[in-house]
C-alpha cells in the first residue's frame, strides 16, 4: 500500500504526548545531552519524505512504515551512535524508548533491520547497487605522493581532454541513481538553509571545493573469474569480480599510506560561516582532485537551482588551464592558488616579462602596479610602479615618455591561468580566498564528528 502522509504537527503532538506518558516529568529525567536531540527532531520537518518516495511503494500489500519516521530515525542514529551500524541501532531503539519516540514510533513497535535497508534503497533509482560493473580488470595501485602534497595524476592531460570533451559536446544533464537523494537534500535541507540566509547571497554565491579520502575497507576484496589458480598459474591478467567495484586504491598523502575506498569531493558554501555542504560526490580513490572537481562542478551546475555561483575557491591542486576555461564557460570567477611547481617567468612579444604570479615586470625589473579591470574587454590594466599623482614619473630610467607612464594590459584569453580577473596577492583576492578553508572544516565534520568512515557498507548505494 501507499504510505499515509503524517504531518509534522501530528508528529510533534505524538512526541509530546509520548514523552509525558513514558517520561513524567521529562525535565526531571533527561540529561543535558538529550535536549538538543529533542529540539532538533521537533523543529526539523521531514514530512515531505512521504510525498517524494510515494511512487516507490506499491499500491498493494501491507501498510508500510511512515517514511518520514524512518528517515528521522536514521538521522537520529547519525547524530548519536553513527559508529555502531544499523543492526545495533535497532537494539538501541529497544534499550532507549526516547530514541523510538523521537523517531516517531511507539516504544516496542518500530521497524527491524531489513525495513531500514529497504527504506534507504528507495532513494537509489537503479537496479544495481553500484555505478560500475562488478567484473572488471585487475586494479593497480597509484603512485605515491609526497608528504603534504596531493597524489600525482594517473595520466597527464586527462583534465584537459575531459574539459575539452565537455565544452565540445555541451553535455546535457545525465541521470544519476543518486539524483533522488540530492533532490530531497536540496529541497528539504538546502532550501531551508537558503531561506534563513545561511548560504549567503543566492544571486552571487561563493563555493569552495576540495577532496578527502574515505577508507571503506582495509583491502580490496575480489575473486577470480577464471581457473588459472587451479591450473597452477599464480598470476594472470583476467578480469576479477569485485565486491565494491566503485572503490579502488588511492594514496593518502596526509597519512602517508595507501587506502581502499572513495575520494569524497565536496562543494561547500564559502559565504556561510557554518561550513554548510552543497554537493557531496563519491569518486574513486585513485581520482585526482582536479578530475573530481570537473565531474562534480558540471553535475552541480546542472542540478543546483537555489542560486547562482559567482566565485569558485580552490587550492593549488586545481591549478590547470582547463579548469579556468571550464569556469569561464560556466560564468564563474576562479580563485585558485598557484601550483609552485609549475611557476616560471614568461617572455612576451615586447620588452616586458610576466612573473609566476601573473604580474608584468617592466624593463627596470620592477613589478607593475594594477590600475583597474576592464570588464568590457576582459583585461587588466597595469601602470608603472614609479608613477605618482598620475602624471609624475619618478623612475630614473622610464621605459616610456608618455604623460601617464608605461601602460600594459593583460587579457584572460591570452593566459586564463595567470590572468584570471582578480590579481593574486591583492587585498580583494586575500579577502575572498581566505574562506576556502571552509570546505576543509566541512570535510572534517563529516569524517571526524559524524564518523563517516565507520560506515559498514559494501555498496555505493548505501554509502
Amino acid at each position: 500500500m501507499k504510505p499515509v502522509f503524517v504531518s509534522h504537527d501530528a508528529y510533534r503532538l505524538f512526541v509530546l504526548s509520548a514523552l509525558n506518558k513514558y517520561y513524567a516529568p521529562p525535565s526531571a529525567i533527561f540529561v543535558k545531552a538529550d535536549w538538543p536531540l529533542i529540539f532538533k527532531c521537533l523543529i526539523t520537518d521531514l514530512s515531505a519524505t512521504t510525498t517524494l518516495l510515494a511512487d516507490t511503494f506499491s499500491a498493494r500489500g501491507p501498510q508500510p512504515r511512515d517514511p518520514a519516521s524512518m528517515l528521522r530515525s536514521y538521522l537520529l542514529f547519525l547524530l548519536t551512535r553513527p559508529e555502531i551500524g544499523i543492526t545495533e541501532w535497532v537494539n538501541e531503539l529497544y534499550r532507549y524508548p526516547l530514541y523510538a519516540i523521537l523517531s516517531g514510533f511507539e516504544p516496542g513497535d518500530f521497524p527491524g533491520v531489513g525495513t531500514f535497508y529497504d527504506f534507504l534503497s528507495r532513494f537509489w533509482a537503479a537496479d544495481s547497487k553500484h555505478l560500475s560493473p562488478r567484473v572488471r580488470p585487475r586494479k593497480r595501485k597509484p603512485k605515491k605522493g609526497k608528504k603534504g602534497e596531493k597524489a600525482p595524476t594517473t595520466s597527464p592531460g586527462k583534465v584537459q581532454r575531459l574539459v575539452e570533451r565537455i565544452l565540445k559536446y555541451n553535455h546535457s544533464s545525465k541521470t544519476q541513481p543518486m539524483d533522488r537523494l540530492f533532490e530531497f537534500f536540496q529541497s528539504q535541507f538546502l532550501a531551508v538553509s537558503a531561506a534563513y540566509g545561511l548560504l549567503g547571497d543566492p544571486n552571487a554565491m561563493d563555493v569552495a571545493g576540495d577532496g578527502t579520502p574515505v577508507e571503506t575497507a582495509s583491502w580490496s576484496r575480489s575473486k577470480p573469474t577464471c581457473d588459472c589458480h587451479a591450473q597452477g598459474l599464480a598470476k594472470c591478467n583476467h578480469p576479477r569480480e569485485y565486491s565494491q567495484p566503485d572503490c579502488n586504491s588511492g594514496w593518502d598523502s596526509s597519512r602517508e599510506k595507501y587506502y581502499n575506498g572513495y575520494h569524497l569531493y565536496m562543494l561547500t558554501a564559502a559565504n556561510s560561516k557554518h561550513d554548510l555542504p552543497l554537493y557531496p560526490r563519491l569518486q574513486p580513490a585513485s581520482r585526482h582532485d582536479a578530475v573530481s572537481f570537473v565531474v562534480s562542478s558540471v553535475e552541480f551546475a546542472q542540478r543546483f537551482t537555489l542560486g547562482m555561483v559567482d566565485k569558485m575557491l580552490l587550492d593549488a591542486a586545481h591549478d590547470a588551464g582547463a579548469i579556468y576555461d571550464l569556469l569561464k564557460h560556466q560564468g564563474v570567477k576562479p580563485f585558485i592558488d598557484l601550483n609552485k611547481r609549475a611557476t616560471k617567468y614568461l617572455d612576451t612579444d615586447s620588452d616586458m616579462k610576466i612573473s609566476p604570479t601573473g604580474i608584468p615586470i617592466c624593463p627596470a625589473g620592477k613589478e607593475m602596479k594594477t590600475y583597474g579591470y576592464d570588464n568590457t574587454r576582459d583585461r587588466q590594466k597595469w601602470i608603472c610602479p614609479m608613477m605618482k599623482d598620475r602624471t609624475t614619473n619618478t623612475c630614473p630610467t622610464p621605459s616610456s615618455v608618455a604623460k601617464y607612464g608605461r601602460i600594459y594590459h593583460t587579457c584572460s584569453k591570452d593566459n586564463s591561468r595567470l590572468f584570471s580577473g582578480v590579481v593574486r596577492g591583492s587585498e580583494e583576492w586575500k579577502l575572498v580566498y581566505k574562506r576556502r578553508t571552509t570546505v576543509e572544516r566541512s570535510n572534517k565534520r563529516e569524517k571526524i564528528d559524524y564518523k563517516l568512515e565507520a560506515g559498514r557498507h559494501r555498496s555505493t548505494m548505501m554509502w
